[in-house]
Formats: C-alpha cells, structure tokens, sequence
C-alpha cells in the first residue's frame, strides 16, 4: 500500500513538474537560456517534489479556512434574529449535503486517474483505497483547526467541534458508497462534474434552504443539526466498508476517462457553433478596399455582433446609468456633495470597469479562430512586413470599438462632476474625459500586443501559453485592486494619461521587433 502511495504521488507529482517546465519555457526572455532537457536536471526535481509537499499542505488547510470563514461563520454572523451556533450549523450542515455530491473526489475523471490506472494499468483497487483514504485524511486534518476555531468563536461545545470534520468525511463516504452500490444496479457511473438539471436544482434548492431561513429568523435548532451530522459518521463507516471492498473501479475510471473526453470535446463544439453563430453569413457582404484593408473590413462586418454591436449595448447601458444617475441628482439635491466628491477621488475604480467592458480579448480571440488560425500555415502571412501591417490595421480597429463605450463614460463623468456642483479648476473636466480614453486605448493595445507577443493558441484553438494566462491573471488582479485606490483625480488622471502613452510606445516597439518571431501557431 504504501508502494502504491509512493507511485501515485510521483506520478501526479511529475506530470505537475513538466507542465510547470513547460510553461516556464513558453517565456520568451526564457525560451533561450532554458536548455529543451530541463526536465532531466535533478536538482529541479528535488525542488519540484519540496514544492508538491508544501503546496499539499497550504492546499489542505487554505481552503478549509475559506469555506469556515467565508462560507459559513461570516454568513451566519450576519443572521442575528437566530442564535449563533443554531445558524452555523444549519448553513453547515446543508453545504456538507451539497459538498458530498458535489466533491466526490472518487468520481472526480481527473489526470491522475487516467494516468495511473488506464495508461499505466495500476491496481485500480490499491491505488483508490491508498488515494482515496488519503483524500479523506485530509478533508479531516484540514478541517479540525477551522472548525474547532470558529466552532467554539460561535458558542459551540469542543466535543461537538472535534466531531464536525468527521461528519463531513462520513457523509461524502456514505454519498460515494451510494453512487457504487447505484452502479451495480444499473451500471451507471457518477460523475461530479456532469451533474442532471434535477440535481443541479436540488443543489440550488439547498443553498436557498443554507442562507434564505437564518435571514428570515428560522434555522433548525443546533441539537437536531447536530443529530444529522453526527449520523453521517456511523453511514461513513458502513460507506468506507464498500468503498474498501469494491473491486470494479478500473471499469469505472474508463467511463469516467470517456466521459472526460467527450465533455471536452463538447464543449470545443459549443464554442465554435457560438463563434459561428456569431458571424454573419450575409454573403452580400463585401469590401472595395484593397490587401489586408480588404480582409480586415470583412472580418469587421462579419463579426458586427460581438464587436459593434456589443460596444453599442455596453454605451447604451452607460448612457442608462448615467440618465439615472443625473435624475437623483434633480430629485434629490443633497447627493451631489457625495457625487461630486467621488467624481474627484473614485477615478481609479473605473479602470477596473474599463477593463470589464474592453473587447479585447474576444476580438483577439475571433481573430484566431475566425481568421489566423488558417492564415497562418502560410509562409507570406508571416513575413514581417506583413504582421506589422496587418498588426497597424487591426490596432486602429480595436481603438475605434473601444473608444465607443469610452466616450460615453468618459463624457457622462465630467457630466456629473458638472452637474454635482463642478469645480474651480477646469482642467479636471479635461483629465476625466482624456484619462478614460487614455485606459481604453491602453486595454485595446495591451491585448492585442500579448497575442501578436505570445499567440496563445494552438491549431486545436486550445490556450497553450502559461505566460498569456498569467498575463491577463495579473491584468484582472490590478485592475480588481484599483477598486479600493482613492486618490485626487487630477494626481490619477495625469499619471494615468502618461502611462498608457508610455506603455503604448513600448508595445508597439516590441511588437516590431518581436511579432515577427512569436506571431505564429503553437504546437
């Protein structure tokens, strides 16, 4: 048992490795200096394996404390028309029902799995009870400290706390026991990850039932929610005694591995029938201009409905907000003080909503699979000249459909600052409208420029780049950040215009002197 341990861990633990070396390599500055056999030098495999142990650890405990904090002793802390501990046990026991169906880790179709007992044909029987147990092992380490904490925080007795983490165990053992026994029955197998619309709606149902009740001043008292949960410890017990002696699971892993298969293949199909749906097939649709002019105006006009027409509602609801905005202001004059001083100090909160309406990443995205992902296999697409051209063309575009919600956003805030009560320095009005349209263009050639620098995508149309996806993480985290940053709107705005005339300038160089190299179709 422990050899099955001791495989299943390295097995799970190198293809973690590799896939981080490969995402390592994909960095550009990197790509050189990295040798292709990274993989074989065996101090980053020691490194690797420090790294897998520390990130076990920090994921057995980091996300239980979320769930107790955030999930359940935040949430039943706001209920004050019940007592404290009846509220957290209710909540507690309603998402442990859900948890149970909704992570099972038994019929959870991941890698390691497939991996393990289809391509390299473990015991499919060791390899469950050693992963499984230790799944369980755990979900009960990683939950006592939490629940004895915020357990005893809410009012509850420790006997009762130290029983909590074995009552979440039991019961996801007593759901996966059930879901084998259902197997044998009618040779169907669970999985978690494909749930029916009746069991989606029970889910939903119990967490209307977890949070709904306790703010309406009902919850069930804590002795009968305890009663429950502590019934999912004996149902545990006879669970684990069928999930022990099961023997049938490499049949299980093989659906589960087929279903995996066709889930995804599913969804590429979804994607592409949305992308096309997306196109217009009008075929009376043409161009007078010429070259790359030619080709771009067409893709413009084809895909009117997810450029245009999207930066058309977005500027629509923009305008809405803002007449709505504009009628408090009339009706109810005491607000333009507090208007008027969020106009000067909230600018920073509208990158975060200039990021959320940009389309840059869904032009970029219709360019690959509409339009580069053909182009591409061909060599005169690739000649420099031609990707700095098409690379100009496509910038000004991009712009020009951002500029629309832009404008609207960037005029309606001097608007208000205006009609709030406005202000001795004039110059404000100009920094609002120009810093707004400064952070659009600055969206519009960021995303443009990561896909021209990295080209993310593969002929399948699958993100291959770790360094794209961390790029547009770090984006979102930024810009999420600056909703919390209050500072004088002249200060912000200023540097704001500067930067985005300074970054534009960088990206443009880089895509020149780089474009040429990284524009192309990943492997």
């Amino acid at each position: 048992m422990l050899k099955t341990f001791r495989l299943s861990f390295t097995l799970k633990n190198t293809y973690r490795v590799n896939a981080i070396l490969y995402a390592i390599r994909q960095i550009p500055l990197l790509r050189r200096v990295l040798p292709s056999s990274l993989h074989r030098v065996r101090g980053l495999k020691y490194l690797a394996y420090v790294l897998a142990a520390l990130w076990e650890v920090v994921s057995t405990f980091a996300g239980k404390l979320i769930y107790y904090l955030l999930m359940v002793t935040a949430m039943a802390r706001l209920y004050t028309a019940v007592a404290p501990q009846d509220a957290f046990l209710h909540i507690l026991l309603l998402l442990t029902i859900i948890g149970g169906f909704l992570n099972t880790n038994l019929f959870n179709p991941t890698k390691d799995k497939f991996y393990a007992v289809i391509l390299m044909r473990m015991d499919a029987q060791a390899y469950t009870r050693v992963n499984y147990g230790y799944a369980m092992i755990k979900v009960i380490v990683g939950t006592l400290p939490w629940s004895i904490v915020f357990g005893r925080v809410m009012g509850l007795a420790l006997w009762l706390c130290l029983l909590l983490p074995f009552s979440v165990a039991g019961w996801k053992m007593a759901v996966a026991a059930s879901s084998l026994w259902d197997y044998e029955r009618r040779g169907l197998v669970y999985n978690e990850n494909q749930l029916g619309k009746w069991l989606w709606g029970a889910v939903g149902a119990l967490g209307l039932l977890a949070y709904v009740p306790p703010a309406l001043g009902y919850a069930l008292p804590w002795p009968v929610s305890a009663a429950l949960l502590g019934l999912a410890i004996p149902a545990g017990a006879a669970g684990a005694v069928k999930i022990w002696r099961f023997t049938d699971y490499r049949a299980i892993y093989q659906q589960l591995s087929a279903q995996r298969r066709n889930q995804m293949d599913a969804a590429k199909t979804a994607a592409k029938r949305q992308v096309e749906k997306s196109i217009s097939a009008d075929r009376t649709i043409t161009s007078r201009r010429e070259g790359f002019e030619y080709l771009n105006e067409l893709f413009i006009k084809r895909h009117r409905k997810i450029l245009w027409s999207a930066a058309e509602k977005v500027a629509a609801g923009c305008l809405a907000a803002l007449g709505l905005v504009l009628i408090v202001l009339i009706v109810r004059p005491g607000s333009r003080a507090v208007v008027n001083g969020m106009m000067l100090t909230y600018l920073p909160y509208f990158v975060f909503l200039m990021y959320c309406i940009n389309r840059g990443t869904g032009f970029t995205r219709a360019l690959f699979m509409n339009c580069d992902h053909s182009l591409l296999t061909y060599s005169f697409y690739k000649q420099p000249r031609m990707i700095l051209r098409l690379f100009a063309i496509r910038l000004r575009e991009i712009i020009k459909i951002n500029l629309l919600p832009a404008a609207v956003i960037g005029g309606g805030l001097a608007l208000l600052l205006y009609c709030s009560g406005g202000t001795d320095n004039p110059l404000h009005y100009v920094v609002i409208v120009v810093s707004i349209l400064s952070m659009s263009v600055f969206f519009s050639v960021h995303y443009l420029t990561i896909y021209y620098l990295l080209q993310p995508y593969n002929a399948a149309t699958e993100i291959k780049s770790g360094t794209y996806q961390l790029i547009t993480l770090v984006t979102y985290v930024v810009c999420y950040a600056m909703i919390r940053v209050q500072l004088p709107t002249m200060l912000f705005g200023t540097a704001c215009i500067l930067f985005c005339l300074l970054y534009c300038l960088v990206a443009c160089l880089l895509v020149y002197r780089l474009a040429p190299r990284t524009f192309r179709l990943r492997t």
